[in-house]
């Protein structure tokens, strides 16, 4: 995933989404802290491009794992790039942020996400 300033946060989310269906991000206008949520009305429109909310500058290849905790993952982002990121996480029809799951990976995320999402469509099939 490559991050520079002509991209804009919704290029950012679609290439983090097409790795992870069940997951998806959002950023925010300052950093939240560990545990915690961030509020709705920081959020960024994902139609500005990143240079419009970032404080650092750099141009670079982000090389997603399935094995990043969630945590490193957000340091990451705001470490390198200056982003103020969330992970979300599909639960049934709802997506969640993962504050209280953090220490998971990205992939027990998605597994999480995916399970979930199957239990509620047999749970509510008409």
């Amino acid at each position: 995933m490559v991050i520079s300033d002509d991209k804009t946060f919704r290029d950012i989310q679609k290439a983090f989404n097409s790795k992870f269906p069940y997951l998806k991000l959002e950023f925010y206008s300052s950093r939240h802290s560990e545990g915690e949520g961030s509020p709705i009305q920081e959020r960024i429109d994902p139609e500005q491009l990143l240079k419009t909310a970032r404080q650092i500058h750099n141009k670079g290849n982000v090389k997603v794992e399935g094995e990043m905790k969630v945590s490193e993952f957000e340091q990451l982002f705001h470490d390198k790039f200056g982003l103020n990121v969330q992970v979300f996480r599909k639960s049934g029809n709802l997506w969640m942020q993962t504050t209280s799951t953090d220490h998971w990976t990205l992939a027990e995320q998605n597994r999480k996400g995916g399970s979930s999402e199957l239990h509620y469509k047999e749970k509510y099939r008409t």
